[in-house]
């Protein structure tokens, strides 16, 4: 199917199996077993015929490590994948990956596959935005990527002027306490609070944010309100799970006070809300992450500060994709128009 658009796969020293004649696709019970036992015969064999498909499946498998997640990824079963899997390795003449407890490790011969694969998958991209309509209007999904606090309790919020402008759009938003690898596919767009580091990548900040120490009433009540930052140390704290930190970005606390008491610790911010506000400690939290939470109020907001950069990337493939930048230029007007109240006074009531 791609010969002529993809010259440079049409032909590969392959070592290939024998296919029943006159059943293409199909492989005989000879040929299994010679797979099984290592006998293989090398020739020129065309790819012209070679189906995007499974070149698709195997970029999934290459970057997910796993058949299983590969399968939800491509919304196909398990049992699919593996006889897809199989049978592009028995054409191709070799295994594409070797097991390991951890997952899928890619053989030499998966590392050759997946630059031309990678080559298809742009130009299949590149394609799909050339044709996508002749009116240039932003369709289809556009999976965004970024910690759990500023997905759920601002972006999600501010989404309806994108999609009333792009009704063609549509908004896939994935929150995750760990680094989302945008060079791997995992997501088109990742906002996040620091510079991420990958090939191919296209990154911009879109401003910053500032965090305030909060607190419930209750809590104050029982254990006195800081006069200082000198006093800290004497409070209880809420906050992140140590071992389960992946973001050196998050460890925000340890800017205020060193080694704090922890009462409570979670590896959502929205939990460490709910926790602080009921009484349990002292919470460094993003402005924006307040809006709705009626209980808490700052505590020293002239001296408890702490400020994150936001940074927009994108695979540097998909950065001119017109659904791509009506998404990435929203977010930059959106981070931008609201720098102001972002940044501002640790007010008992923040609206944004």
């Amino acid at each position: 199917m791609f010969g002529c658009a993809f010259p440079c796969i049409a032909h590969l020293d392959v070592k290939c199996y024998p296919k029943i004649v006159g059943r293409p696709g199909r492989w005989s019970r000879t040929a299994y077993d010679n797979a099984r036992e290592g006998r293989m015969t090398t020739k020129k064999v065309p790819l012209a015929n070679l189906d995007w498909d499974d070149v698709r499946l195997f970029l999934h498998i290459n970057r997910t490590g796993s058949l299983s997640q590969a399968a939800r990824q491509l919304h196909i079963d398990h049992s699919t994948v593996s006889r897809r899997l199989s049978q592009l390795e028995l054409c191709l003449g070799g295994p594409l990956f070797e097991r390991h407890r951890t997952g899928l490790k890619p053989t030499e011969l998966a590392h050759v596959l997946a630059l031309q694969a990678e080559n298809m998958e742009r130009a299949v991209l590149s394609l799909q935005e050339e044709l996508g309509g002749t009116d240039r209007e932003p369709s289809g999904s556009v999976r965004i990527a970024m910690m759990e606090g500023i997905g759920t309790t601002f972006v999600a919020r501010h989404l309806e002027p994108l999609l009333r402008k792009h009704p063609k759009l549509r908004v896939e938003l994935v929150t995750s306490s760990s680094i989302v690898n945008v060079s791997r596919r995992e997501a088109d767009v990742f906002v996040s609070f620091f510079k991420p580091i990958g090939q191919g990548l296209a990154c911009e900040t879109a401003g910053s944010f500032a965090l305030y120490l909060y607190g419930a009433p209750s809590y104050l009540e029982n254990h006195g309100v800081p006069a200082s930052l000198a006093d800290l140390p004497k409070h209880q704290f809420v906050g992140y799970l140590d071992d389960l930190i992946q973001l050196d970005a998050v460890r925000w606390l340890d800017e205020l006070v060193a080694r704090p008491s922890m009462s409570f610790q979670s590896n959502s911010m929205l939990a460490q809300m709910a926790a602080a506000a009921s009484g349990l400690g002292l919470v460094l939290l993003p402005k924006f992450s307040v809006v709705k939470e009626d209980t808490l109020v700052p505590v020293l907001a002239d001296t408890a500060r702490v400020a994150r950069t936001l940074w927009v990337s994108v695979h540097h493939d998909l950065q001119y994709s017109a659904r791509i930048r009506a998404v990435t230029e929203y977010l930059h007007r959106l981070f931008e128009s609201k720098q102001g109240w972002l940044n501002g006074p640790a007010d008992a009531q923040p609206r944004g």
